[in-house]
């Protein structure tokens, strides 16, 4: 069985979509004759936590670790919610920063490069070259973000003849809360630097869409292979569906995540329709900024409006079988056409129809279609988003909303394991 060695930031109990990638491809790597090792941190900083994900690690992995230095834990003294969110990715408005927010946002981006994991890349590297060199271990494979991670990689790589497998859930450079921190020209550079020298040297490379392989295609000509994320085979019990036209968004709703052509049709759906407005339920699940909040509010559906703090995987399951439609939401920009949100794995799995809302040519809209499982609008479409809920309201009066879904077992978990084996071993 071959060794292969997993260089992860987050896993359980770690919360959230970025956990679970990892996660579930070590679970299912041994039935393709892979032995995953995974090095983790010891004593790490997470922004979320999920203990029942604890439960899903497979019993009998090698899971090795290492203390690590965590900035963010110094500066919760000053704020801890400033601290989380900005771990999280939640970054307001450049306009309704405080100036608290903007420091910490300029120490991040110009202090701490690529990310604030940068301190464990010494002694991660002179660790796991001594294991690597004693456990026979020919394959390394690294996931970021955080990015620092990929350094390790690429210092083990000048070290030791190993294959390098460099992971990227998310786009480096092009990622769009990128802008927001605040970089001197200098700092760029050394982005720009370090994402080329990681692109280069590693033996391939995998992206989680379609658009970040283009876009890293035009800076590298290392193979690329695109690997999505999925859904899990999980059994979850029967549930009966919201007895309310619930409109279901589960995951965090960054400021940018704020789709005003939403906020206004639910608006006037609810002003011209007596019954829409007694039935509809506007359902938040996670962390929801400020600004998403206040904007919700202005357009007044505060009382049709339920937000529920950050809850388990699998409640978060269970949520999204009960909803009546599942919002996807994304970042109107270009930088984010390439972010494919974990969670419309499991919206397939759930089996009730996707309404998204993101960036014109989204990578989303290219799996919508192929598995015919909603609808993609963008942020300046209002009549045809209007009509399409009513269409959705009208079904669920009649007991018919339901999806139509195909072709989705390709998302499985197991199924993308079985490609990411492959990759492994036809290096």
């Amino acid at each position: 069985m071959e060794k292969v060695l997993i260089i992860t930031y987050y896993w359980p109990p770690a919360g959230g979509p970025g956990v679970q990638r990892w996660l579930k491809f070590v679970k299912y790597l041994k039935a393709y004759n892979v032995e995953p090792i995974v090095y983790i941190p010891e004593n790490p900083e997470y922004p979320l936590i999920d203990e029942s994900l604890q439960d899903e690690i497979p019993e009998g992995i090698s899971i090795l670790k290492k203390k690590i230095f965590e900035p963010y834990q110094l500066a919760q003294v000053f704020s801890k919610k400033d601290t989380s969110n900005i771990s999280s990715g939640i970054i307001p408005e450049t306009k309704k920063q405080t100036t608290l927010q903007k420091l910490f946002l300029y120490i991040r981006g110009n202090f701490f490069i690529p990310d604030a994991r940068k301190f464990w890349i010494k002694p991660s590297v002179k660790y796991l070259s001594k294991y690597i060199s004693e456990n026979d271990i020919k394959t390394v494979i690294t996931t970021g973000p955080p990015h620092s991670l990929h350094l390790i990689g690429l210092k083990i790589k000048s070290n030791l003849p190993i294959t390098w497998i460099a992971d990227f859930r998310d786009p480096w450079t092009q990622i769009g809360y990128h802008k927001k921190l605040k970089l001197s020209s200098a700092s760029k550079r050394k982005h720009l630097n370090f994402e080329h020298k990681v692109l280069n040297t590693a033996d391939t490379i995998i992206t989680t869409s379609y658009t970040t392989k283009a876009e890293f295609r035009e800076k590298t000509s290392k193979p690329i292979t695109v690997i999505t994320n999925g859904y899990d085979e999980t059994l979850i019990k029967e549930v009966v569906p919201d007895a309310n036209f619930t409109l279901a968004h589960i995951g965090s709703l960054l400021s940018g995540r704020n789709p005003y052509n939403l906020w206004e049709v639910l608006s006037q759906l609810i002003s011209e329709n007596e019954l829409f407005a007694k039935k509809f339920k506007l359902k938040l699940v996670g962390a929801v900024s400020k600004e998403v909040l206040e904007t919700i509010n202005s357009f007044g559906l505060q009382n049709n409006l339920e937000v529920v703090a950050y809850v388990t995987h699998q409640e978060a399951l269970k949520i999204q079988r009960q909803s009546q439609v599942l919002l996807l939401i994304e970042i109107d920009s270009i930088e984010t056409r390439g972010i494919i949100p974990g969670k419309i794995f499991e919206y397939l799995a759930a089996k009730r129809p996707i309404l998204a809302i993101g960036p014109e040519q989204w990578d989303v809209i290219r799996i919508l279609e192929h598995t015919n499982s909603g609808k993609y609008y963008s942020y300046q479409d209002t009549q045809q988003l209007k009509s399409q809920i009513l269409t959705y309201f009208n079904l669920y009066q009649d007991k018919e909303l339901r999806s139509s879904s195909k072709n989705i077992e390709e998302y499985s978990r197991k199924m993308l394991t079985g490609k990411l084996a492959n990759l492994i071993k036809n290096i």
